[in-house]
């Protein structure tokens, strides 16, 4: 039981790394390569990452340098950029791509902060997703007599502090996130 009580709060981890992950991806007026890394490049006959195939610098709080490591894969990485739905208006130049970053408007901050609750919700409702599985769990452990009524009560117990603890980081991700997008 110890190992599940275990296994739970590391698929609980997960989820919140991935949220964290997702949210780093979501715009917020300054240059961050987190912002591109993920983007999918068609390249060699399938899609890749971009961070698979250039390295992306942040000199300025406003630009991003991507240099692809093969030249041959410039224009790609170039229109990955422009069809992000990002903003973006890459320019090339002896295979460095500079990636101007546009300053928000209070319309599209807006924008961003809903799509940042989105992906909230998305991972409690993960972590939910976690809790009730192992929650079942328990019930038909307890049904087959592998643990009594008690000890059942106990592991639900050390779950939901659990999931307590990851809600309460999620929550923490979220304002530290919504007071980034509502900086200038």
């Amino acid at each position: 039981m110890e190992q599940l009580i275990s296994d739970t709060k590391q698929k609980m981890q997960k989820a919140l790394e991935h949220l964290r992950s997702e949210l780093s991806s979501v715009r917020t007026g300054r240059a961050n390569p987190g912002l591109v890394e993920q983007l999918k490049v068609e390249a060699y006959g399938s899609t890749m990452p971009l961070r698979d195939l250039s390295s992306i610098n942040a000199p300025e709080p406003r630009l991003l340098i991507v240099q692809p490591w093969d030249a041959g894969n410039t224009a790609p990485i170039v229109k990955a950029l422009r069809d992000s739905g990002l903003g973006l208006n890459p320019a090339e130049e002896n295979n460095v791509i500079r990636v101007p970053i546009p300053a928000l408007t209070e319309e599209r901050r807006r924008e961003l902060v809903k799509v940042v609750h989105e992906k909230v919700e998305d991972s409690k409702v993960a972590v939910r997703g976690v809790r009730r599985e192992v929650m079942e769990k328990l019930e038909k452990d307890e049904k087959g007599s592998l643990i009594s009524k008690d000890e059942r009560h106990r592991y639900e117990g050390e779950v939901q502090k659990a999931v307590d603890e990851v809600i309460k980081e999620i929550d923490q991700t979220l304002k530290f996130k919504e007071t980034e997008l509502s900086q200038i």
